[in-house]
């Protein structure tokens, strides 16, 4: 296939394949006629470079996941830290939308009188938010608690 079949089937641009090529992400087979040539095989390997993307992967690291002859080497421990790291930014962004939709809906009268939204606005400025190092929770609802 030439580059802009590849590209066509893809949906990645040419620029980008062409990128791709000199960082040793894929390789080319030869050029005809001044346009680069790409075996089959080339559309898995965009397919890879895409999920390794999508789950956060450097083209840096995604490179390592190939041999130099194309085949897929992926390091399975590198799979499970970057799931990990994943786990780690789902569980702040949970902790962020329960802050959220208590604010949306708390009671009391102003968001500087809300216990829960207080919580939430000292781990962001220390960064905790950013950190994953708290699990922010809002507290319980008590019939006799405002916020």
């Amino acid at each position: 296939m030439d580059i802009s079949e590849v590209a066509r089937r893809s949906g990645v641009a040419a620029s980008a394949l062409r990128h791709y090529e000199r960082m040793g992400l894929i390789r080319s087979l030869a050029r005809e006629g001044g346009r680069r040539r790409f075996a089959p095989t080339v559309l898995d390997q965009l397919s890879l470079i895409a999920l390794g993307q999508a789950a956060g992967f450097s083209l840096d690291e995604i490179r390592r996941m190939f041999t130099p002859e194309g085949e897929t080497n992926i390091d399975r421990a590198m799979l499970a830290a970057k799931a990990d790291e994943i786990d780690q930014v789902v569980k702040r962004l949970r902790a962020m939308s329960r802050g959220l939709r208590h604010a949306a809906v708390c009671p009391a009268p102003s968001h500087a009188e809300c216990p829960t939204f207080q919580r939430l606005l000292k781990a962001a400025s220390t960064g905790a938010l950013e950190e994953g190092a708290r699990n922010f929770r809002p507290r319980k609802k008590v019939a006799t608690q405002s916020g």
